[in-house]
């Protein structure tokens, strides 16, 4: 497994490759990995012939600066993880290789549509600018033929589908699944900040979307949400940001059934962590 940390240097590699008529995926990350990334990793490798993952804590898509400051770095146990997975090639850049004359703010702004502002984007404002902007800069170094992220995600994956169609990008998105620990909650990064309290509190979180699966065709929309809703806020320490029954291309949400498309969405702090978590309906 090779690891660069120059655009150059990774750029020369993959010409190389690219030249004998490899095909190329890119898995985004921000490291501190577990088992959801690395089943990216293991989806990549069916899906293109070089493994590209980049680990990169992205300081512009963070809205609060002790947010990034205590965001898990563990290098040595990524790239164990990373070369035990098969992957390829390894990009870690430093935060003046990506944007050369940071703190000073790039000029960077692309048109989400409405669907930035809800959710996420609400509660992180400027957020998706960030990743879409770190996302574009990945893509033209690496110039990948595939790129796969979690579906845990969703919203930023919609606003990275979204930024593909509007620069006409050449690169096929995939979505991979949400991977889960034995008792469902989410796999995040963030969840090494959970103290074992916390970890047995932030269950609801999957209960509660579970029970908007389970019970989306006996029950109303407002019926399905009131009893989500008070699962949540009857768990002690966890502070519900929103919980949503949502169209899953608009992020607007549903006031009557609708046959298709149809995501749930949550987020809350759990302790002093804030978790996301979503599931498909149908």
């Amino acid at each position: 497994m090779e690891v660069t940390q120059t655009r150059a240097a990774l750029q020369e590699s993959l010409a190389k490759l690219k030249k004998a008529g490899s095909t190329v995926a890119l898995v985004p990350t921000m490291g501190a990995l577990h088992d959801g990334h690395i089943s990216l990793i293991n989806e990549a490798k069916k899906e293109a012939d070089i493994v590209v993952c980049s680990i990169f804590v992205n300081p512009t898509q963070f809205t609060d600066p002790k947010d990034l400051e205590k965001y898990p770095r563990p290098l040595e146990h990524d790239i164990n993880m990373l070369k035990k997975a098969g992957c390829d090639v390894v990009f870690m850049p430093s935060v003046k290789e990506m944007y050369p004359d940071f703190p000073k703010p790039e000029d960077w702004y692309i048109d989400l549509g409405e669907a930035e502002f809800l959710l996420e984007g609400e509660f992180r404002k400027g957020h998706y600018q960030g990743v879409t902007q770190i996302v574009y800069k990945l893509f033209k170094v690496v110039e990948p033929d595939i790129a796969l992220f979690g579906q845990k995600d969703f919203q930023q994956v919609l606003m990275i589908k979204t930024m593909v169609q509007k620069l006409d990008l050449p690169v096929k998105i995939i979505t991979c699944p949400i991977i889960r620990e034995k008792e469902g909650l989410a796999m995040s990064s963030r969840n090494v900040h959970l103290s074992e309290k916390d970890r047995k509190n932030a269950l609801v979180l999957s209960r509660s979307l579970q029970y908007i699966k389970d019970n989306y065709n006996t029950l109303d929309i407002n019926a399905l949400l009131e009893q989500a809703k008070q699962m949540i806020i009857a768990t002690e320490h966890v502070e519900l940001d929103y919980l949503t029954i949502a169209n899953g291309e608009t992020l607007h949400p549903l006031k009557q059934k609708a046959l298709k498309n149809v995501v749930a969405l949550v987020a809350a702090k759990v302790g002093e962590t804030r978790l996301i978590d979503n599931m498909i309906i149908n």
